[in-house]
């Protein structure tokens, strides 16, 4: 049969990934390695991609660090994954870190800025990353993006950003908001005993 080499295993971590078998990917990983196969950035990125997927953002630091120690120079593509692990945690202090590390070399695409907004816990940190993002880079806000910024308003109590946020999506940007932006607006609204306004949007 065919002998796989580092492509296919790229190939094979990455469709672990989008299938949510970690312990798949991670058993590729260690056997490439075993049959004198080094990772190269590519492998490394699906890792990480995983590690965001399955939530464990210990792991995708770990990857970062180690890619670096091969002599790898992460891309666009690592960072956006490793921040978008430390989001998965609510890791803010340390994907703002990343963030920073990033823009010395390289320019955030907006997957980069929803990771961020994601990764915050306070409104006075996602606020400025979504105006930064349309002002210094000219990117397009998605829903994505929105939902992200609602989500951040519905842990701090800004149910009435959220609600100009989520009108402002679909009037402004001519977006359809999709079922996470709509769970995160009625969240927001009826945590903070705004049961009417909640009610409204399943109209």
């Amino acid at each position: 049969g065919l002998t796989p080499n580092i492509i296919t295993y790229s190939s094979a971590i990455t469709a672990c990934e989008k299938g949510g078998d970690a312990d798949k990917a991670w058993a590729l990983f260690e056997e490439l390695q075993d049959r004198g196969l080094d990772p190269g950035l590519i492998t490394y990125n699906a890792m990480i991609s995983t590690c965001c997927t399955n939530g464990d953002w210990q792991k995708a630091l770990g990857l970062f660090d180690e890619l670096q120690e091969r002599g790898f120079e992460p891309d666009i593509i690592t960072y956006t994954a490793a921040i978008s692990a430390l989001a998965t945690g609510r890791r803010f202090e340390e994907a703002k870190e990343l963030f920073d590390e990033l823009q010395k070399s390289l320019t955030p695409n907006i997957i980069t800025y929803n990771a961020m907004i994601t990764a915050c816990r306070h409104w006075e940190d996602a606020m400025p990353l979504f105006e930064q993002m349309q002002e210094k880079h000219h990117l397009q806000p998605d829903v994505i993006s929105y939902g992200a910024l609602i989500g951040v308003c519905a842990q701090t109590g800004h149910w009435e950003i959220a609600l100009q946020l989520f009108d402002e999506l679909q009037q402004k940007r001519g977006l359809e908001p999709d079922i996470i932006t709509y769970c995160q607006t009625i969240t927001c609204c009826a945590n903070f005993g705004q049961w009417e306004k909640a009610l409204e949007l399943f109209d």
